[in-house]
């Protein structure tokens, strides 16, 4: 039978202490790993946000927006938490500030 099958023969257990670099080595790869899920996802993401919000902070009336849902208006009047925007002659909607996706510079409505 030996000659299909290896005989498994037990080993002297290793009884010398690693020390602390021994810890360190095996906690290494984790730390890696979170310091590069760090800056490729989390740094970016609260920059973004970061930025976002400075930008629904300071709209005014009379800047020219692109919805989260693609949707073209003028601010005409600002609150706390809502806008009323223009998006036709006549025709006014209210949504929430965080609703805006983007500030478009002056007379972009008029070429599109």
């Amino acid at each position: 039978m030996s000659l299909f099958i290896k005989d498994a023969y037990a080993q002297a257990a290793n009884t010398a202490p690693q020390g602390g670099s021994g810890l360190l080595m095996n906690l290494l790869p984790f730390i890696v790993v979170f310091v590069l899920m760090y800056f490729l996802l989390i740094r970016p993401q609260t920059k973004r946000a970061k930025e976002h919000r400075k930008m629904v902070e300071a709209l005014a009336v009379g800047d020219e927006i692109v919805t989260n849902g693609g949707m073209l208006g003028k601010v005409t009047k600002v609150e706390e938490q809502f806008l009323t925007v223009e998006i036709a002659q006549g025709v006014e909607i209210k949504l929430q500030r965080q609703a805006v996706g983007q500030v478009l510079p002056k007379g972009t409505m008029k070429s599109a």
